[in-house]
């Protein structure tokens, strides 16, 4: 079966921003299914616009702004 973004309920969501960046915390159930969490990165754009990239590593000052959020989304599951 593939994927229907119809399916796809977003139960939660949360970003953190800082300078250039903006991450963001989410809870999802795909067709009345598990709820997952997913945390994506954004950075702008030389027009400041966010463009989606990879999360990959964060900085201490990043995950101490996303922890509440994980927390969040947590008590949201």
């Amino acid at each position: 079966m593939p994927y229907d973004s119809n399916l796809d309920e977003k139960l939660f969501s949360k970003s953190w921003e800082s300078e250039g960046t903006r991450i963001s915390v989410s809870v999802y159930s795909y067709n009345k299914g598990a709820k997952k969490i997913q945390i994506t990165r954004e950075n702008s754009d030389p027009g400041g616009n966010f463009r989606f990239t990879k999360l990959g590593r964060m900085s201490k000052e990043e995950t101490e702004g996303v922890l509440p959020l994980i927390q969040e989304a947590l008590a949201n599951m």
